[in-house]
């Protein structure tokens, strides 16, 4: 291990793109919006949409142009959250690893003091550009903490969601957060991981000794799992629905709440399987009102072209990680399911 550079003070970072006060109360407006999707409070749905990297600004903010258009059309049946993810799990290591190791896709070496700042931008740019605030997946906790402000909703990878140090951060957000199941489809593990999350802890973190309130808006993310075999299984059905929703009783949860992840292990990463599979889910909210009630939203990837293709393949607005359903099928796949919420 070799100490390369010091890396800039978060305070460093956030003079250069900061939110003006209407910005933070919109933020915090937003954060209490998801909040009563969650509770209940709200009888709306959840929609967390977007490219599965956030790769480069300029086909991510033409898609979150396009997002901020829908959104309106849509408000009286959902509330939508773009994905923004800045960083990216690589289970062998290798990989594009997302816009925080590689600002410049056409670098292949990684640049993360030049990442760091890179990320702050692109949140900044999609909120000041089309008043959108998004969601990122918290892979690093203490890079996460440089970009928090920006952000209204953030989501614990199957990795990452045993970690001790992943779940106290949780704990002491501001905004709700969403616990993946582990990529065994365990659901023990991922309710264990709320239960942690909803409790005050001390720790510490980023230099500091921290003590945290607990988070009571961690919630589930189902998205599928494999089994010892590298089988793919989905868990987005009916019976998988009831069996956590028996489960968040048995672990005595409050606030039960869980959101579909329609990609990932629950399409065997087959995009255009996400529409058949938010359809499906939907489906059964409509026949059983605890189920309804019990699903707090959807999660999908889309871009602006639909499929993936290697970095570097030239076709702008195209996945460079796992395949993404394009705008096209997107609205229409949205403005329909908006019809029966």
């Amino acid at each position: 291990m070799r100490f390369i550079e010091k890396v800039p003070d978060f305070r460093m970072l956030a003079l250069e793109y900061s939110l003006n006060t209407r910005q933070q109360e919109n933020r915090k407006a937003i954060i209490k919006e998801i909040q009563d999707v969650l509770t209940g409070a709200d009888d709306r749905k959840l929609l967390l949409i977007g490219p599965c990297s956030a790769d480069r600004e300029d086909s991510v903010l033409e898609y979150m142009s396009k997002l901020a258009e829908l959104k309106e059309k849509v408000k009286q049946a959902f509330l939508i959250v773009p994905r923004i993810y800045t960083s990216k799990p690589r289970t062998s290591g290798m990989g594009y690893k997302g816009l925080l190791h590689r600002p410049n896709l056409y670098d292949s070496k990684d640049d993360l003091l030049r990442g760091l700042s890179a990320t702050r931008r692109m949140h900044f740019r999609v909120i000041a550009e089309t008043d959108l605030f998004g969601a990122d997946e918290m892979l690093y906790p203490e890079v996460f903490y440089n970009y928090m402000d920006l952000v209204c909703y953030v989501a614990i990878g199957a990795r990452s969601v045993e970690n001790q140090q992943h779940r106290l951060v949780a704990s002491g957000l501001d905004m709700p957060v969403g616990m993946k199941n582990p990529i065994s489809g365990d659901f023990k593990i991922m309710l264990n991981s709320i239960l942690a999350s909803r409790q005050a802890h001390s720790m510490i973190f980023h230099g500091w000794l921290v003590e945290t309130d607990g988070n009571p808006y961690s919630h589930a993310i189902l998205r599928g799992y494999e089994d010892i075999n590298g089988n793919i299984y989905p868990n987005y059905h009916y019976e998988s629905l009831c069996k956590l929703y028996d489960m968040f009783h048995v672990f005595n949860i409050g606030n039960e709440g869980v959101i579909v992840d329609c990609n990932h292990s629950n399409s065997a990463k087959h995009y255009d399987e996400q529409i058949r599979i938010a359809e499906d889910v939907m489906s059964n909210c409509c026949r059983n009102k605890t189920i309804g009630k019990f699903v707090k939203g959807l999660m999908i990837e889309s871009y602006l072209v639909d499929g993936c293709q290697m970095i570097g393949g030239g076709c702008y607005g195209k996945s460079i990680t796992d395949p993404c359903l394009g705008w096209g099928k997107t609205e229409q796949l949205i403005l329909k399911l908006a019809e029966r919420v």
